[in-house]
């Protein structure tokens, strides 16, 4: 029962910044002349109005979800991975040119091609963890820069020496991957891929990881109280690879999934301008880092918008509502972790004293 209560508990802060969120686009709707309820009813139906629009938004939700839950694996273990968009670049890079140049029958090329989508993240998020541990560099700073390292180095390759320089393509994209490496979709004619299937395994995997085993808890324990961690006999180094790995290798996924069962090719620019990691950080800010909230949050981001898409054919109030609402999540999350961090702080400054 307590279980129960400590979970409900933990859905007040979330619950109460989408209200806050909704009650900030509702004056963002009343400010451009816009109708409150025809406008989310018409969000409502571009994100969940019919079967098509639903898997179009758990296709949107699919990287958001596996992005979000790399980040909640770092966050929970004390490390902040800002690099996902970076990983996730390189991931899906990787994940297309393997795709394009591994031999081997099409179900087997599928399978290689997401593992080194997944290793290609890993590894990039754990170059960060490695510059910490060796040389002291700071985690935030050197995974932020990787994501320009990464995001170039990609249109780089695929303006250049992968470049697809059939018929009139002027863009810097690769080549057409064959049709049986692509990720099967889960219903006819819709754009849900297998990814989703992927990503809510991803969910529950970690979830029972981080509640049910010990590094799970290990990983807890360091990222709570990291001297009670050391005093345990919790290595922070080690915990860290392990930490940045996973969390790149999962970044690396997403990427791997939306150019193997979305695009079907890289195509520079595509997962960066999508903001799909920075969606994935908000997910799991709203979620307190919570594996099984990261993945419900992220689909209500993603219902954002899609939703915000149907808004504006539907109406003459302009997607960007969408965003006010996101901003003001943000705002939210944001004002609540300086709050708690000042609150932090004041008590161990009342404890200096007391001492």
């Amino acid at each position: 029962m307590s279980v129960i209560k400590q979970s409900l508990r933990g859905l007040i802060q979330p619950l109460l910044a989408i209200v806050i969120g909704l009650v900030a686009g509702a004056i963002a709707i009343l400010i451009v002349g816009g109708s409150i309820t025809e406008t989310y009813m018409e969000m409502w139906n571009g994100a969940f109005g019919s079967f098509y629009f639903l898997t179009n938004t758990l296709a949107r939700a699919t990287p958001i979800i596996l992005a979000g839950l790399g980040i909640a694996l770092a966050f929970r273990a004390g490390f902040f991975n800002m690099g996902a968009e970076g990983q996730m670049v390189l991931g899906g890079l990787s994940a297309a040119l393997t795709a394009l140049y591994f031999p081997g029958p099409g179900w087997l090329v599928l399978i290689v091609s997401i593992v080194a989508g997944i290793v290609a993240g890993g590894l990039w998020s754990v170059l960060a963890g490695w510059l910490d541990a060796r040389f002291g560099m700071n985690l935030l700073i050197t995974t932020l820069l990787l994501n320009y390292i990464a995001t170039l180095f990609a249109g780089y390759m695929v303006a250049y020496p992968f470049k697809d320089t059939t018929g009139s393509a002027a863009m810097a994209q690769s080549a057409m991957i064959d049709q049986s490496v692509w990720l099967p979709k889960l219903f006819q004619g819709m754009g849900l891929h297998a990814g989703f299937i992927l990503a809510i395994l991803a969910a529950v995997l970690l979830y029972f990881f981080m509640k049910k085993t010990v590094a799970g808890y290990e990983i807890r324990m360091l990222g709570s109280n990291p001297l009670f961690a050391s005093y345990g006999g919790v290595r922070r180094g080690r915990m860290m690879i392990i930490a940045m790995i996973v969390s790149g290798g999962l970044a690396g996924l997403a990427g791997a999934g939306e150019v193997l069962g979305t695009q079907y090719r890289f195509l520079d620019g595509s997962l960066s301008s999508a903001s799909y990691a920075w969606s994935g950080i908000m997910a799991t800010l709203l979620a307190n880092s919570h594996p099984l909230g990261t993945a419900l949050a992220a689909i209500l981001l993603a219902a954002l918008q899609t939703g915000a898409m149907g808004v504006e054919r539907n109406t003459d109030v302009p997607l960007e509502v969408a965003s006010v609402i996101q901003a003001v999540l943000t705002l939210f999350v944001s004002a609540r972790i300086g709050y708690t961090f000042w609150k932090r702080r004041k008590e161990k400054q009342s404890n200096g004293t007391t001492s």
